[in-house]
């Protein structure tokens, strides 16, 4: 009786495997596709990197490249309004640079000492741009963290030039102008490709340990300053009160002058025309001057009685008649 015998097939099923030579240009295909390809927010420019060398800027959109890693995108915001805050962080910032990561580093950036060698917390803002993305990405090695430490040196530079009593009060606006074209002028002549917009103060107080103290200075400043304006506001209502009516009365004390100057030299005028026809003619002038001066005097007479050695009887003289009532 004959053994069974085994059969045993040793070579692969190649059939299986023709599929890849399908799979694997379409996979690299589609890889290519996508690599070949990229798109810009909005918001930003696209700066291409062709073998890691700068090639150019593009503008937002769908843009075309190189595909296998040949070139390489960094996209920036260059339409955004980017901040820092110095001294204090707002929670859930998107900027990473936007502030300290530590409370004590915070700490540390707002405590400054014045030009008079006092105390204070001074807490601000920088608004800023990225205006050259070329420069922003290549010119300096972090530019958002040199813009930081600039901005730090030069507050401490503009708030040691000043009295704390300005820091705090009066001297805000100065400051913030003063900061703001220096941090222009040094972000420019760094090259960092940024521009800076505006630079604004926010809390500036003495330190904790004196805080009731400088409260009691301040308010007595604004107790003086008040009483200050009561009396220039007293002074402003009574002074021009005073000097109205010493101007009214030289004005009155003036005009009598003239009118009692120009009355005696009136009478005087009139003394001498009357001397000059005096002495031409005595006796008339003398009767003219005799009957003028009785028209004046007797309209005025009411019941006045006339007696005359002449005349045997009394007449009496009504106001707007002659004698006896006749006119």
């Amino acid at each position: 009786m004959p053994k069974p015998t085994l059969a045993f097939n040793n070579q692969p099923d190649w059939s299986r495997l023709s599929v890849l030579k399908w799979v694997l240009p379409a996979v690299f295909a589609i890889s290519l596709a996508l690599s070949s390809f990229y798109t810009v927010p909005p918001d930003s420019q696209g700066v291409v990197l062709r073998f890691g060398r700068f090639h150019s800027i593009e503008a937002p959109g769908l843009h075309f490249k190189l595909p296998l890693g040949l070139d390489s995108v960094e996209t920036v915001p260059v339409k955004r309004q980017l901040k820092l805050e110095f001294g204090f962080g707002t929670p859930g910032a998107t900027n990473r640079q936007q502030r300290n990561s530590s409370r004590e580093s915070r700490t540390l950036e707002k405590s400054m000492v014045t030009g008079d060698l006092s105390a204070a917390l001074i807490e601000w803002v920088v608004q800023y741009r990225i205006d050259d993305p070329r420069s922003f990405l290549f010119v300096v090695r972090a530019p958002e963290q040199t813009l930081r430490d600039l901005s730090e040196a030069v507050m401490r530079e503009v708030i040691g030039d000043r009295t704390v009593d300005e820091v705090i009060t009066t001297g805000r606006q100065e400051i913030e102008d003063q900061a703001l074209q220096r941090l222009r002028s040094m972000a420019s002549n760094y090259q960092l490709g940024i521009k800076v917009d505006q630079l604004q103060l926010k809390n500036v107080n003495p330190p904790s340990e004196v805080q009731n103290s400088f409260n009691e200075v301040n308010k007595a400043q604004q107790d003086r300053q008040q009483k200050i304006n009561v009396a220039n506001g007293e002074y402003n209502r009574v002074v021009p009160k005073a000097k109205g009516l010493a101007e009214q009365t030289i004005s009155e004390a003036e005009g009598y002058k003239l009118k009692r100057i120009n009355e005696a030299q009136g009478d005087a005028t009139a003394f001498n025309s009357q001397l000059t026809e005096y002495v031409k003619a005595p006796e008339v002038t003398r009767k003219r001057l005799y009957l003028e001066t009785m028209t004046v005097v007797l309209p005025g007479l009411n019941a006045t009685w006339i007696v005359d050695d002449s005349v045997t009887q009394l007449l009496p003289m009504v106001q707007g008649k002659g004698i006896g009532g006749v006119k």
